[in-house]
C-alpha cells in the first residue's frame, strides 16, 4: 500500500510539469507570462483591475503595439531603427502646426484640416524612413548609425518648428472625437492597433512581401542569388516602419490634445524591448507579429503596475534597461544553441 501511495504521489507533478510544457510549446512562454503577471498584479496591486485604470493600459499600449510592429519588420531584415522615436515627435508637431495655422482659414472644413495635417504628419514619416532605408539598401551604411543621425534630424527638426513650445489649436473633432473618444466602450487606438496588426499578419504569412523579409533577414546573399529585388523590399521595410512610427504619433498627439516635440523619450527603447521580449530575433529572419503585440502589452501592464505601486520612474527606466539587456542575451545564447545544434 505505501509503495502505491508513493507512486501516485510522484505521478502528479510529473502530468502537471508535462501539461504544462504541451502548453508551453504550443504558445510559447510570453502569453503564458503575461498571464501570470495579470493575476499576480489582479491579486496585489491596489485599483488594477479597476475600469479607467484598464482602459488606461489598453490606450497607451496601443501606441507602443503600433511602433513595435514597424521595429519588428525592420529587426527581421536583420536592420535596427533608431529614429521611431523622433519620427513620433516629429509627426507630432508637424501634424498639429499645419491644422492648427488651417483652422483660422477654414473654420467650415474640419475634415479636410485634419486629412491635411495627417497627410503632413504621415508624409514626414514616409521620408525619414526612406531617407533609412536608401542609406542602408544602396550605400551599405550600418542601420545603427543612419537611424542614429536621422533621429537627431528629425528630433532637432521638431525643436526647431516649435521651440520645444506645444502646439495647441487642433480641431476638436480629431482630440475629442478620434484621440480621447470611446469607439463601442474601447478607445480608438485599440482599433488603430487591432488594423496595424491584422494589415502586418496577412503581410507576413500570405504575401510575396513577408517571405521576402524573412528570407533577406536570414541570409541577405542567398536572397540574392535567388532573385530577391533586396534594396526594393528593404527601402519599403525602413519606409513602413517609420509610417507606422507616424500612425502611432499621430493618434498619440490626438490623445494629449497637442503636438510636442518631446512627447515621449522611452519610445524607441520600448519598441525594441517589446520586439525583441516578443521572440524577434536581432540576427533577423524570426518574428511573429502577434507575439509583437503582446510583448508591447506585457511592457505596459508592467509600467502601469509600478505608477500603481508608486515606484520611482527613474528606477522604472533602469528596470526597462535591464529587460532588454536579458531578453538580447537570451536572443544571443538561443542563437549559439541552435549553431551547435
Amino acid at each position: 500500500m505505501m509503495v502505491k501511495s508513493t507512486d501516485h504521489g510522484g505521478a502528479a507533478p510529473n502530468v502537471a510539469l508535462d501539461k504544462f510544457y504541451r502548453l508551453y510549446a504550443a504558445i510559447g512562454f510570453l502569453p503564458i507570462m503575461l498571464v501570470g503577471l495579470i493575476v499576480l498584479f489582479a491579486i496585489f496591486v491596489p485599483h488594477f483591475l479597476v475600469l479607467p485604470n484598464v482602459l488606461n493600459v489598453l490606450r497607451s499600449s496601443s501606441y507602443l503595439v503600433i511602433l513595435a510592429v514597424g521595429q519588428m519588420l525592420v529587426l527581421m531584415v536583420g536592420g535596427f531603427d533608431l529614429s521611431v522615436g523622433a519620427v513620433v515627435a516629429l509627426t507630432s508637431v508637424s501634424s498639429a502646426l499645419v491644422m492648427a495655422s488651417l483652422k483660422g482659414q477654414m473654420t467650415d472644413q474640419p475634415a479636410l484640416i485634419i486629412l491635411i495635417g495627417v497627410l503632413a504628419g504621415l508624409g514626414c514619416g514616409f521620408l525619414v524612413g526612406l531617407v533609412n532605408g536608401l542609406c542602408v539598401a544602396f550605400l551599405s551604411v550600418s542601420p545603427f548609425m543612419v537611424s542614429l543621425g536621422t533621429a537627431s534630424i528629425a528630433t532637432g527638426s521638431a525643436l526647431l518648428l516649435t521651440n520645444g513650445i506645444p502646439v495647441y489649436g487642433m480641431p476638436v473633432g480629431y482630440v475629442d472625437g478620434f484621440g480621447r473618444g470611446l469607439w463601442f466602450k474601447l478607445p480608438s487606438a485599440v482599433y488603430l492597433a487591432i488594423a496595424i496588426v491584422a494589415i502586418v499578419f496577412v503581410l507576413q504569412n500570405f504575401t510575396r512581401m513577408g517571405r521576402y523579409i524573412v528570407a533577406i533577414g536570414g541570409n541577405l546573399q542567398a536572397a540574392i542569388v535567388s532573385g530577391v529585388p533586396t534594396r526594393f523590399y528593404l527601402v519599403a521595410t525602413y519606409a513602413l516602419c517609420s509610417v507606422f512610427a507616424s500612425i502611432s504619433g499621430l493618434a498619440l498627439t490626438a490623445q494629449i490634445g497637442s503636438g510636442q516635440a518631446a512627447i515621449n523619450s522611452q519610445l524607441t527603447l520600448e519598441s525594441i524591448a517589446a520586439a525583441v521580449i516578443a521572440g524577434v530575433s536581432l540576427k533577423g529572419g524570426v518574428g511573429k507579429v502577434e507575439m509583437v503585440a503582446l510583448g508591447a502589452l506585457f511592457l505596459l501592464i508592467l509600467t502601469n503596475a509600478m505608477d500603481l505601486l508608486t515606484i520611482d520612474p527613474r528606477i522604472q527606466t533602469i528596470f526597462l534597461g535591464v529587460i532588454v539587456v536579458l531578453a538580447v542575451a537570451l536572443d544571443e545564447l538561443s542563437t549559439r544553441s541552435t549553431r551547435r545544434v
